[in-house]
């Protein structure tokens, strides 16, 4: 049965989230039968302008039964329209997922959708989410998080990825894999990859601590000690604790972790086979030690990540 797909727009949404709707769209291709409807919908229905003031055309929103409902992002997180917020609380218990992508995120939180659940949104607004919804349990540092019936991508393009896990829930890795070829597109980041790399972000101010940053980078597989990084900086080691925390919003050990976790990543989703090497070369240790730490940041062990870079490799 073909199942509808609407993604919900609102003035001032980022034109960008129509490619996620691309992705149903190519799953049609070459099928007698289309897998899924794809509709564009606002409160009011009509034209409905983006950020960049190029308007589309749309449906009102409650004209349909819906499968799978998708909220828009925007550039700039705006205050959302409290006529959305009643539609979204009306229509969500009669949809059988609902999610969104990038900013879309505080729409689907503004009307309740979100509360206790993981979710993200684009790197820069996470911290926004957290605050204006504490309840959110805010995980910035995925692609999409999937908690039960409701989905959330990060920004921008990630809703292409979030669009293609939806397919392959619906119709299998096969289906998905042909879809994300004919869009020319890596199928698929995993839901777990960072938005960005962990140096990238962390930009301490200064250049001892960016020098500490660097050599961990470069010795994974050594201790890593606070005293051993201080010492490659010749500071001692409770200024360096304080003020690397102070820089970066890390302490030390939380830093080295995510250095470590981003390395394990890189290497499973390369088709590294052996669990036991990734942990040895990244410093974690031993097998255990690293699942837990895949769980607790990614949400899946490492195995999961292994067969997900598997899968590609024979697509």
């Amino acid at each position: 049965m073909t199942k509808r797909v609407a993604l919900v727009v609102y003035p001032g949404f980022q034109m960008i989230s129509l490619a996620a709707m691309s992705v149903f769209e190519i799953a049609n291709f070459g099928r007698d039968t289309p897998l899924y409807e794809v509709l564009t919908v606002s409160v009011e229905g009509g034209l409905v302008k983006d950020s960049a003031g190029i308007s589309v055309a749309t449906e009102t929103i409650g004209r349909r039964h819906y499968d799978t409902m998708l909220v828009a992002g925007a550039t700039y997180v705006v205050p959302t329209e409290p006529d959305l917020v009643d539609a979204l609380k009306r229509f969500a218990p009669n949809v059988r997922r609902i999610g969104s992508i990038c900013s879309g995120a505080f729409v689907l939180a503004d009307a309740g959708l979100l509360e206790g659940r993981r979710a993200t949104t684009h790197w820069g607004q996470a911290s926004a989410l957290r605050q204006q919804h504490p309840d959110v349990v805010v995980e910035e540092d995925r692609i999409y998080v999937n908690d039960g019936s409701i989905w959330t991508s990060a920004g921008m393009t990630a809703g292409i990825d979030l669009a293609l896990a939806l397919v392959e829930a619906d119709y299998g890795s096969e289906i998905a894999r042909e879809t994300s070829r004919l869009l020319v597109v890596h199928y698929r980041r995993t839901g777990g990859q960072s938005q960005f790399s962990t140096l990238s972000t962390l930009e301490p101010s200064s250049d001892r601590v960016r020098a500490a940053l660097a050599y961990a980078r470069e010795h994974l597989r050594e201790p890593l000690s606070v005293e051993q990084l201080a010492a490659q900086v010749h500071w001692s080691a409770r200024h360096f604790s304080r003020e690397f925390t102070l820089q970066t919003g890390l302490t030390p050990a939380k830093a080295i972790e995510k250095l470590r976790l981003e390395a394990a990543q890189a290497l499973l989703e390369a088709g590294e086979a052996s669990i036991a090497r990734v942990a040895d070369v990244t410093g974690f240790g031993d097998e255990e030690r690293m699942r837990r730490a895949f769980v607790r940041t990614l949400g899946k062990p490492p195995q999961a990540l292994l067969r997900e870079a598997r899968e590609r490799m024979r697509a």
